[in-house]
């Protein structure tokens, strides 16, 4: 029998919300994987809720992390999410430098913003470290504002031509990752487009129909079928096919039974879908 593939996850954890840890370890888990928590803050509830706790992890995550190290464990895959600060990334950094090989791979969504604006955490300095991060990323799942900030382009308000997104995929791809899935582009009115970049290949597109509004925890969603999928040997294409249908199944639930939108996707209506494809 196969021995059974680890993840870290290394990312923050919230109770109540469905984002992050909270969403991407049941995910992987449902794939047979399993998830290896690295956490960078404990929230209570997300920070679109209008009361919540929080714990930033920074300073214990270097002794966190020195256990497994100790234990010589070693991962099948590192997925980082959100990153809170530069101290951050650099112990983000030294783990991916202990424990990446030539038989893992590294995928980085680098959750820094949306709709031409960066989060208020997001200064010039914590810019750079993500632009080091990305030098790891085997795989990188940035929105159109996260690519165009990593390669200090302006944003296109009206967005990006196929050709535009293709040059800029290029460019990133020269400081390392060697496939690239641009999320959540407005394509019209009625769709939304990823837009996969594979170095050396010809691009793919994933359409999906647009329903509803933005909702709390999707990259999450999106990330984790997407790592959990190539992990399990299917193809960057065939992965993020999946990690769209099933998060457009997810909004289309919340849609019909009225769940606000910070409460993210209801993605535990429908873990079968991805044990299937375990």
């Amino acid at each position: 029998m196969e021995k059974q593939k680890k993840i870290a996850l290394i990312n923050d954890l919230t109770g109540f919300g469905r984002c992050s840890t909270a969403v991407m370890a049941p995910i992987v888990s449902a794939m047979k994987i399993q998830a290896v928590a690295v956490p960078t803050a404990i929230l209570s509830a997300h920070t679109q809720f209008p009361t919540y706790y929080f714990d930033d992890y920074t300073d214990r995550m270097k002794e966190y992390i020195q256990t497994y190290k100790d234990l010589k464990l070693d991962f099948d895959a590192i997925s980082t999410g959100f990153l809170g600060s530069e101290q951050q990334v650099d112990i983000v950094l030294d783990f991916i430098r202990h424990f990446k090989t030539d038989r893992n791979f590294v995928i980085v969504d680098p959750v820094m913003g949306d709709y031409g604006k960066l989060y208020r955490t997001y200064t010039k300095e914590m810019c750079d470290k993500m632009k080091e991060l990305v030098h790891y990323a085997d795989i990188i799942t940035p929105n159109l504002t996260e690519l165009c900030t990593l390669l200090d382009a302006p944003y296109p308000e009206n967005g990006a031509s196929i050709e535009e997104l293709k040059e800029m995929c290029g460019k990133l791809a020269e400081r390392g990752p060697k496939h690239i899935v641009v999320t959540g582009i407005h394509f019209n009115q009625t769709q939304i487009a990823n837009f996969i970049y594979n170095k050396g290949e010809d691009f793919q597109i994933v359409m999906v129909d647009r329903i509803g509004g933005d909702r709390s925890g999707t990259g999450d969603v999106i990330a984790a079928i997407i790592a959990g999928m190539y992990l399990n040997g299917r193809s960057l294409y065939e992965s993020v096919k999946k990690a769209a249908d099933y998060v457009s199944k997810c909004i289309r639930y919340c849609e019909e039974n009225e769940v606000p939108s910070y409460w993210g996707l209801c993605f535990e209506m429908f873990m079968k879908d991805l044990t299937e494809e375990a």
